[in-house]
């Protein structure tokens, strides 16, 4: 399996080392348990003859080889991580012509991956339009205002669309990583995590912050102020809204446009937060830490605890252990 790499300016450091060591072992044990009968042949190619990672280092590229499509093209992600950064990045001109690259290489049958913010340059490209992506989970909101004809789902770790595999922020290279080698060898994968004491992840829900998603709007800033202060109490649209000075619709939209979700779902993660942190902070019970977040009664509390974090309150107790 021919794997190209795509190092821009400016790369992610973590993100572009994890693929090429979980590769590299996945070589190392192919060798020795399969007699070298499945490889992965890695490609560093760039835009540019020099490319220096976010750090600084020099970054030992090639340009792209012609008449050669890899099987798979990946692209980790450039190390850029707000709005005021990443935007300017992706109008550079070594960008464009990635993108353009990218282009390339997939109508020419090639599949293509990226992790955390390398998705963005796969939208921007048009690869993603039409099917569903996961992103860096604290830049949902920029890429779904950016990208509309994408399905964005950032609470997933990994999504496969079609040719076009996208994976979550940060870590989540290694999560691609370990997925690429199990298309080949589930058996190759699960020697290669547990050396790096590392596990596909389906979820990024259990690390997202809520207040960092609302920020990304003034409307929903508010939103998120008023829901704090008033989370004990059973949520109510019509109340939110008149509290707020706008009507339901205009709030439902608002909240479903910026976050992807709606205010009741929105509520439910400022709970979640709230609990995991009396759960970690005091000795509430189950029950007085659903009366501390608007649950009547532990039950409901416990269930939605599960539902997204995989895992109830004794659980995330012994966590800290």
């Amino acid at each position: 399996m021919h794997i190209f790499l795509l190092a821009l300016d400016g790369v992610f450091d973590t993100g572009l080392t994890v693929m090429l060591d979980a590769l590299g072992l996945a070589n190392k044990f192919a060798a020795r348990e399969m007699g070298g009968s499945l490889s992965f042949e890695v490609t560093i190619v760039g835009m540019r003859r020099r490319v220096r990672s976010g750090q600084g280092f020099a970054i030992p590229v090639q340009p792209p080889p012609p008449g050669l499509r890899p099987d798979w093209v990946v692209v980790p992600a450039l190390n850029t991580s707000t709005p005021e950064s990443l935007v300017p990045a992706l109008a550079r001109p070594d960008v464009r012509q990635a993108k353009a690259q990218l282009r390339t290489w997939h109508a020419q049958g090639a599949r293509i991956a990226a992790s955390c913010i390398g998705t963005f340059l796969l939208a921007d490209a048009g690869l993603l339009d039409g099917g569903q992506a996961t992103t860096t989970w604290w830049l949902g909101p920029l890429f779904r205002q950016r990208y509309p004809k994408v399905s964005l789902d950032e609470s997933r770790m990994l999504v496969p669309s079609g040719r076009v595999v996208t994976a979550g922020a940060a870590m989540g290279h290694l999560d691609l990583a370990l997925w690429l080698i199990q298309q080949a060898s589930p058996d190759l994968a699960a020697m290669v995590s547990r050396y790096l004491l590392a596990d596909l992840r389906s979820s990024q829900a259990p690390y997202i912050v809520p207040h960092h998603l609302a920020q990304a709007d003034p409307a929903i800033l508010r939103f998120e102020r008023w829901a704090r202060d008033n989370l004990k109490q059973g949520f109510s649209l019509d109340t939110a809204a008149r509290a707020l000075a706008t009507s339901p619709r205009t709030l439902q939209r608002r909240c479903q446009a910026v976050l992807g979700k709606s205010p009741l779902a929105y509520i439910q993660d400022l709970r979640i937060e709230r609990a995991r942190s009396l759960v970690h902070g005091s000795d509430l019970d189950l029950e007085a830490i659903a009366a501390e977040v608007g649950y009547a009664d532990g039950s409901t509390l416990g269930a939605l605890l599960r539902e997204r974090l995989g895992r109830g309150v004794r659980e995330l107790r012994a966590d800290l252990l």
